[in-house]
């Protein structure tokens, strides 16, 4: 039986829920994200790229040997049968970024469709918010089961989803707020350098601040289980129907 699968207790004490539900979300986020392994991954790639640039000035040496590393950690999701979504979005991104400096002849251009991608994320954190539909609902609903049940029947999740929404967007903004400038002003070793420094911690903080939101949010309603009780009465009750 799964976290998601327990029956509510009304007498279990506030702390164990709560303990529960800090793990529940934690192992969620794991997933949803692929862990401190996924953040590693999407970061090596452009360190190996930035490290052999700085060395050889040679766009296609650096390209071809971040584009190999991000292929050998997809490999190896595979093999130990991760999530597909895990094993690929990283290769692509490489694969994106390798195409386009080399054919631009820029090795800035490694970066600029991560960069992209990050404040499109950015922005569509953001306005989702504002609609009332926030994107870390959207991305996280599915992982708890609970689908869209949290903007009807569970408004203190929506509370959580949009904060923890506002806080991706805000932190990638400001990512962005970083980078874009060296990428017009700086050169490829200083995008590069601070293109790495800048991987891990703000994803570590966004995770960290939905966790937060989360974990003192109302527990998820698992709508899937709700299905399967509803579809057990209504065989019972056609059984029944028979019986008699």
């Amino acid at each position: 039986m799964s976290s998601f699968d327990k029956p509510t207790d009304h007498r279990m004490p506030q702390d164990a829920q709560s303990a529960d539900s800090r793990s529940v979300t934690e192992a969620a986020l794991f997933e949803a994200f692929g862990g401190v392994r996924g953040m590693v991954e999407t970061t090596v790639p452009g360190l190996v790229f930035v490290a052999i640039y700085t060395v050889k000035r040679d766009i296609h040496v650096a390209a071809i040997a971040a584009l190999g590393l991000s292929l050998v950690l997809g490999l190896a999701r595979l093999v130990r049968k991760d999530t597909l979504k895990h094993a690929f979005s990283g290769v692509f991104g490489v694969a994106f970024g390798a195409v386009f400096a080399m054919m631009s002849g820029d090795a800035k251009n490694f970066y600029l469709p991560g960069m992209l991608y990050s404040l499109g994320l950015a922005i569509a954190y953001i306005v989702s918010s504002i609609v009332g539909y926030p994107l870390m609902g959207l991305i996280l609903g599915p992982v708890f089961k609970e689908n869209l049940s949290w903007r009807t029947r569970n408004p203190g999740r929506k509370v959580a989803y949009t904060k923890a929404s506002w806080a991706w967007g805000l932190i990638l903004l400001a990512k962005s707020a970083i980078l874009f400038p060296l990428y017009w002003w700086g050169d490829a070793t200083q995008l590069g350098w601070v293109k790495v420094a800048l991987g891990i911690p703000p994803m570590l903080l966004s995770v960290y601040l939905t966790w937060i939101f989360l974990s003192k949010a109302p527990p998820p309603i698992d709508v899937f289980a709700e299905m399967e009780a509803a579809e057990r009465a209504e065989r019972e009750a056609k059984a029944n129907a028979t019986a008699r």
